[in-house]
């Protein structure tokens, strides 16, 4: 599932959280089994059969979710074997030497949103075209999701997973002692439209707050939710970096800064054991919510707090993270591979993989599905995470991707933003380290 923080997000420990969220509260899951290392599906031997290799980082919930067990029943000549390069940060990297190179390459590769611009600008050409595969139906996806993966030639190089479209995850409880609204409704209506009213609320919260919980987790988290609601961000249409001056960015920077000056952050740095830790003491009231966000929660704010979180709208539509599946060239098993990756993207698939392991789907069309639409969580008093989340998967906008997006989102957040939470920086002195370091980086 993607969830780009930057850095690759200690994907591995992110994704086991959300799939103990979906095995342990999504109606209708089954045992997750296994906990998704590199292996095969299928089971017996593969003497005789078409093995078809997966490449992914981190675990995607595929397996998990018995898709390749369902697969491998509909098609018995075909076994599948995964192959999860762990840690995620080493991926990218060697999906690049591989390509180079033309060998080591699985027939399936896996694709964060962070680099698919980066693939799709530079790498095309070594990958198969998947808006031709049989069964593809382009109006299945969100159109931005589609658009991601699509060269400008117009060829589409990855068929979307999952998406991580923006909510608010709040401590109903505290928002009762603050003396604001608790009702999930009436707490969407609190910010609706713009991320400052979502600040303003946190002042009101400040006045009266219970036990010394900040209203908000991080700066950095912040930060990327507000950023990943506007079309042009760290680029241009044109492809030119923007981000020493774009007003995205700057809105953004500023919200961040203005929130921990007010002192309503908890000053922590997101997947971090200090934040879990923080999570499992009830140290702040509110976190920006993509739907994976939701497992990380549950895990580690555990049972004392079961009913105690809800799920308002976020301040406007938004998406943080994603993945693609595609077919390299030099695939072994290149027709075989298509079709697994077409049928595993399909909206009938990602409905399961939602309701199993909790991963928000990229086809629209599952939206419809009973295992979204009807999704509701008992940890998050009952939300109704499908319409939430649909609602705002669909009106997120097009975002544009450039090569870097990934290492530029980390600076702003581990290096700017946490010099001005953690090492006392102001504003303007973490605005200009973010700034060097990403020119340092695009320079490389």
């Amino acid at each position: 599932m993607r969830r780009n923080t930057g850095s690759h997000r200690s994907r591995a420990v992110v994704l086991a959280a959300v799939a103990a969220l979906g095995a342990g509260l999504l109606s209708g899951c089954a045992d997750d089994g296994d906990d998704g290392s590199a292996g095969s599906s299928g089971g017996g031997d593969s003497k005789g059969k078409t093995v078809v290799t997966v490449g992914t980082y981190g675990v995607m919930g595929f397996k998990q979710a018995g898709l390749y067990d369902e697969y491998t029943k509909l098609h018995p000549d075909i076994k599948i074997e995964e192959n999860v390069i762990d840690p995620a940060s080493n991926y990218y990297p060697q999906l690049l030497t591989h390509l180079g190179s033309g060998s080591g390459l699985a027939d399936i590769q896996a694709v964060e949103v962070g680099n698919i611009n980066e693939v799709t600008t530079t790498q095309a050409d070594k990958f198969v075209d998947l808006s031709k595969a049989d069964g593809v139906k382009k109006e299945n996806f969100l159109d931005w999701k589609w658009a991601q993966a699509t060269a400008k030639d117009g060829k589409t190089i990855g068929l979307g997973t999952d998406v991580g479209p923006m909510a608010i995850c709040y401590r109903k409880d505290l928002f009762q002692q603050a003396g604001l609204p608790a009702d999930r409704d009436a707490v969407s209506e609190l910010w609706a439209g713009d991320w400052q009213k979502y600040l303003d609320a946190g002042k009101d919260y400040a006045k009266k707050a219970p036990g010394g919980a900040a209203f908000l987790d991080s700066a950095g988290g912040l930060f990327n939710a507000a950023v990943s609601g506007s079309s042009e961000v760290y680029y241009d249409k044109s492809g030119k970096p923007i981000y020493k001056d774009g007003p995205a960015v700057k809105k953004a920077w500023k919200l961040a800064t203005d929130a921990s000056a007010s002192k309503l952050s908890a000053k922590l740095q997101e997947f971090t054991k200090p934040w879990q830790q923080a999570l499992a003491n009830g140290k702040f009231a509110t976190v920006s919510c993509p739907a994976w966000m939701l497992g990380q929660i549950k895990e580690y704010a555990g049972d004392k707090y079961k009913g105690k979180w809800d799920v308002a709208a976020a301040p406007q539509p938004a998406n943080w993270g994603g993945s693609f599946l595609s077919v390299p060239q030099a695939a072994k098993n290149k027709d075989e591979a298509v079709k697994l990756a077409t049928w595993l993207t399909a909206p009938e698939q990602q409905a399961k993989l939602f309701e199993k392991q909790a991963s928000f789907p990229s086809a629209q069309a599952a939206y419809s599905l009973p295992q979204v639409a009807d999704a509701k969580l008992p940890y998050f008093n009952n939300a109704p995470i499908g319409k939430i989340f649909s609602q705002a998967a669909k009106d997120s906008p097009t975002q544009i991707l450039g090569p870097k997006d990934a290492v530029i989102k980390q600076n702003f957040t581990d290096v700017g933003l946490l010099q001005v939470e953690q090492q006392g920086k102001s504003a303007d002195e973490g605005w200009k380290a973010a700034i060097k370091t990403n020119d340092n980086a695009l320079d490389q």
